[in-house]
């Protein structure tokens, strides 16, 4: 054995010295007058080479009678060295090992890892191996800790609605209809019309069309094809009066000469306001993301410059990068956050562009201060209304998303943000609620749900691909009303980013296995707290009487 590894050894030092490209960084290029150095490294080769084939026939004789003396001392010991062809292989792979090492190296940068090796690390963590509490823990959790949080859920909703459209009467009515933007009455979407929002503050959404004042008016292109923008965005174009492609009739056909022409009346024009175009991006005629929340911000402060004397609060905008994210502060100290998001109507179709998403969605980065993304907030909404009427009474699919969304809520105060958002948790709430039947929703099924929305979120993230709900899934009811050439449209990932962005995608797989592993130990001590908090009052109320 000893003699084995000796030659292993022999052969790598005579490899090591007689290959060159072992030590590029050497000059190994000779003068062509150097014949003489030359021919003496060619005979100090083959004499290396004799020597070699005698060392080794020399260190075969010695093994065979050491094998020899071994046999005849104890042949039940007897353990044969592997043949020289053995070793000659051996030394061959050691030998081919050094010369990858060598061109991976040789440059003093290491071959990048495989990214899908980065993954594996991840494997081994599975929602198989984590239990979630029990039924009984959850409902106590659901029923309780997210019934308290959300007790004034409908008392916030009736304020800001009535604020809401207070306000944008006054805005309403500072605009002039003849040559200013046109604001329309305002939708209420988002997570606390749909009752499912659990974090405070108890934010409201709402979304407010508006449109140009004639002759001009929007034309939305609904589906970007550059392959540089991401999928989901759109552009919208301000036409003009002038513009070739929105004509009259007459343009077309002629008209008879008792007929008239109202668009092109010479007494039927308007005065046409430049502000129009101000809002639009420099040199061109489409409509520009940072002017329209520069207007309407403008225009929202006008408004309640009008209406502040009827109110004992104040008003504020709690971010200036977003259109409407508006703050009232009472005089107790009491706050109320809600967001009102000036969107572009496509046709008259429930579907929007939107400048700036509000709570409770996927944060984006526009392309351009011309690309706007499409919302389908209010068709998310009406999906939910819809399949709540064949659902079991008392059904646990709202619950799963809030007890997932307070998890997520959580972890993120711990770990910090990532790419995984609620709305990516409603989005697998939505798929499921299509894959599985209504009577697997009853209330008691509570835990068994919670278990499929953690793994098929895993499933989404391992595979980098969730898809979006209401573009290209076939499968939507048409009680939705979602026009055709969006249900077959190409899918789009909600995921891409984490194909695009490696570090953001690590970040958000450690992030949901800790809210994996915390989970249990969350809704336990809430619980805890909860009950313990319930025997106090009770012990209190006791007293007293």
């Amino acid at each position: 054995m000893q003699a084995g590894i000796f030659k292993v050894c022999l052969v790598m030092v005579t490899a090591i010295v007689n290959h060159p490209l072992l030590f590029p960084n050497e000059n190994t290029s000779l003068p062509d007058s150097d014949e003489f150095i030359l021919q003496k490294m060619k005979e100090y080769e083959e004499n290396l080479k004799i020597n070699q084939l005698k060392l080794e026939q020399h260190m075969s004789q010695t093994e065979s009678k050491e094998q020899e003396e071994k046999q005849k001392e104890n042949k039940e010991s007897e353990v044969d060295d592997p043949p020289w062809d053995f070793w000659s292989a051996m030394s061959m792979v050691i030998f081919l090992m050094i010369e990858i090492w060598r061109q991976d190296f040789q440059d003093g940068n290491p071959q990048e890892l495989s990214k899908e090796e980065d993954d594996l690390q991840f494997m081994g963590n599975s929602c198989q191996g984590v239990s979630l509490p029990n039924q009984t823990v959850l409902a106590i959790f659901s029923d309780q800790y997210i019934r308290v949080a959300t007790h004034d859920a409908t008392r916030t909703r009736e304020f800001v609605e009535g604020f809401a459209d207070d306000l944008l009467e006054a805005l309403r009515s500072l605009c002039n209809r003849d040559a200013d933007m046109e604001v329309e009455e305002s939708v209420c979407v988002g997570s606390m019309y749909e009752n499912w929002r659990v974090n405070k503050p108890l934010t409201c959404d709402l979304i407010v069309p508006f449109a140009p004042p004639e002759p001009f008016q929007f034309k939305c292109h609904l589906w970007v094809t550059d392959h540089l923008i991401p999928p989901g965005y759109g552009k919208i174009r301000v036409v003009g009066p002038d513009d070739e492609s929105v004509g009259c009739v007459c343009d077309k056909t002629k008209l008879g000469e008792d007929m008239l022409c109202l668009l092109h009346n010479p007494a039927n024009k308007k005065e046409v306001s430049s502000d129009i175009n101000l809002l639009c991006s420099k040199n061109t005629n489409y409509l520009d993301v940072d002017q329209v929340m520069k207007w309407f911000q403008t225009s929202v402060t006008k408004a309640w410059s009008k209406i502040s004397h009827k109110y004992e609060f104040d008003l504020s905008f709690s971010h200036l990068d977003s259109p409407g994210a508006l703050r009232v502060k009472f005089k107790s100290g009491k706050v109320i956050n809600f967001n009102i998001s000036p969107v572009v109507q496509f046709e008259d179709l429930d579907l929007y562009f939107i400048s700036h998403f509000p709570t409770c969605v996927v944060p984006h980065v526009s392309p351009s201060n011309n690309h706007w993304i499409l919302s389908f907030a209010v068709y998310e909404r009406r999906f939910l209304k819809e399949v709540a009427k064949n659902l079991p009474d008392s059904s646990c699919h709202l619950s799963c998303l809030q007890i997932m969304t307070f998890l997520h809520s959580k972890q993120c105060q711990i770990t910090g943000q990532s790419g995984l958002t609620s709305y990516h948790l409603k989005t697998v709430l939505l798929h499921l609620l299509l894959a599985r039947t209504f009577s697997d929703w009853d209330h008691l099924m509570l835990e068994e749900r919670l278990q499929d929305m953690f793994k098929s979120l895993e499933k989404c993230l391992m595979e980098k691909k969730l898809d979006h709900f209401m573009i290209g899934n076939p499968r939507l009811p048409h009680s939705v009303s979602i026009p055709e050439n969006i249900r077959f449209a190409e899918p789009l990932n909600l995921f891409r980013s984490f194909v695009l962005n490696r570090d953001l995608y690590q970040k958000t797989l450690s992030m949901f296995y800790e809210m994996l592993k915390n989970a249990t130990v969350l809704i336990n001590e809430y619980s805890l707290n909860i009950r313990a908090a319930h025997a106090q009052k009770n012990h209190i109320n006791h007293s007293n009487m």
